[in-house]
Formats: C-alpha cells, structure tokens, sequence
C-alpha cells in the first residue's frame, strides 16, 4: 500500500442522522484531499456488499451517524469487504449505540450515570418517581427523539409524542432516564485511545438539541474550560475507561453532565463523531495542534495499522 493510500468516503445512510452524515462526511473528503490523498467519495443508503466492493479505495473512512452507519451492520459489511476501515469494529459499534448497553458497562466500570430504564409503551406512568425525567430512543444520536419532562404533563405529551413517533418508526425503542438538572455539558474526544482536552458546551436555548448542534450560531465551546477542581482530569479519566471498556477504537466523543457541585454523571458515547463545522471531536483536535486534513490523515494511518 502506498504511504498515502486512497480513501474511500461513505456518507449519508439510512439513519435519521443523514443529512449531518452528509455534511460530515464532505468534509472529511476535503481534508483528505487536502492532506494529499486520493478521495472517493460516494453518498449511499443500505448497500450491499457487492455494491460496496465496486467502489474504488484502498481504506474506508465511513462518516455515517445513527444506528445501521454507526451502530454495527455497516461494520459488519466493512468487515467482509476485507479493506482497513476506520472507526470502531462491529461489537464496540454496536454497544455504544445502545445508550442503555453503554450506561451498563459504565456502571461497571465505576463511572456514574443517572438510573435509567427502557420505557414500556404499554405503561402511560412514568416509570421514575419524581421529575424532571428524560424520555429518549435508545440508539439514536444528536438529540432526536428527545423529551425533558417536568411535570406529569409534560410526561403526559411527551408520552403521547412518542406513541405516534413509534407508530411512524417502529424500530425505535424509548428509554426514560433521571434527568441531571441544573446542569453543564461536557464532552471528551478520544483519539487512539488518549483523552482530548474537553469542551463545554453553551447553548443559548436550555436544552442542547439539534438545531443547536447544527444549524444555530449561538451556541458557544469553550476548549479546555476553567472546571472546578478534579474535574478535568476526573472526567478525561472516564471517558478513557469507558472507551476502553467497550472496545472503541480510532476515534470517539464521550459526553457528560456536570452539577454545579462538580460531580459528573456519563451522558452517551458516539464512535463516530461529527465532522461538521460545530462538530467537537475536530475542535479539540485543532486545540491539540492537529487541524482536519491531518486529524483524517491519522485515523487513515490508523486504519491501516489495525487492519
């Protein structure tokens, strides 16, 4: 393999998360051409394998977000078709997917998470005594589906909200989860294993949902941020034994909640971050000295040395 292989670029999907996949995902092939690689980008729905070995490249960067691109069977393709690939193998995939899955194997690993269940549709009480209480799917990511519920009655619409979202899903199951209120969002990249400086999000609207993320330019990061004492290090120290204990690898953004007390409480993981001009994985990579064409170069390189 030559030392700047060609890169296959796979964005979109069929997830709820396309079109982020499909900013993501153009920007990723920019920054590997600009790093001198040969690019071939293709946006794709549910290919097949055959389809997928028809494509040109020498390693698959797949920019997917959501359970088929992220959570697993397009890591299982990636895997029969035999070219290094970056991101996570299946089984990790998989299990950060799952939000319960994952808040299990923190547990385990002694990082604190709030108490959460998986919600029974059939059941219209909440299932947690005592609010505030977040409704959310399982293995979605970047806040769709999202509900902070207050009250009964906002427990009452949320629950009807979700009734006929699943009736137009039906594949997405909903858990309720204790909510963290008030609250600071932090984030943590992981890159090759090591935790990145982490950033504190600041949305001008109190909940930090997908406009937020993508489309509002008010929202504010602050990169390696003034944190109480312990906490910097406490919570670069979980999200490297969260992403060791479900088996990542290249690449992840572990995100938590902070109380004003400084205590920290495990949100979700993602194995394959956004890529997008918001996106935080690549800005704390740039915090680090490592701008997008040679943040995507490296997970390449890291690609190939896992192969």
């Amino acid at each position: 393999m030559n030392p700047k292989p060609s890169v296959l670029v796979l964005g979109g999907g069929p997830d709820a998360e396309r079109e982020v996949s499909l900013v993501s995902s153009r920007a990723v092939a920019d920054a590997l051409f600009r790093a001198g690689h040969a690019v071939h980008y293709h946006v794709i729905d549910k290919p097949t394998l055959d389809q997928l070995a028809a494509f040109p490249g020498e390693v698959v960067f797949p920019v997917l977000h959501g359970g088929w691109g992220e959570g697993g069977p397009l890591q299982d393709l990636l895997a029969q078709l035999g070219r290094p690939f970056v991101g996570s193998k299946a089984p990790a995939a998989r299990l950060a997917m799952d939000k319960l899955g994952t808040k299990l194997a923190a547990a385990r690993a002694g990082i604190p998470t709030a108490d959460a269940l998986a919600l029974n549709l059939r059941d219209h009480a909440c299932p947690i005594a005592g609010f505030p209480v977040v409704a959310k799917p399982i293995h979605e990511g970047s806040s769709v589906g999202v509900h902070i519920c207050r009250s009964p009655e906002d427990w009452s619409k949320a629950h009807a909200a979700i009734l006929r979202d699943v009736s137009q899903h039906p594949h997405r199951v909903y858990m309720v989860e204790r909510a963290v209120l008030p609250s600071t969002e932090l984030t943590v990249g992981i890159l090759d294993g090591s935790p990145l400086d982490p950033i504190e999000i600041r949305p001008a609207v109190e909940f930090y949902d997908y406009q937020a993320k993508y489309t509002r330019d008010d929202t504010r990061y602050l990169v390696d941020p003034d944190l109480p004492p312990g906490v910097k290090t406490r919570v670069q120290g979980y999200a490297r034994t969260l992403a060791s204990a479900l088996g990542v690898r290249h690449l992840a953004r572990i995100d938590f909640l902070m109380e004003p007390s400084g205590a920290l409480w495990l949100l979700e993981a993602n194995t394959m971050p956004g890529f997008t001009d918001h996106s935080l994985l690549p800005m704390a990579a740039a915090h680090r000295g490592l701008p997008m064409p040679d943040l995507c170069a490296s997970l390449v390189s890291m690609a190939v040395r896992d192969r």
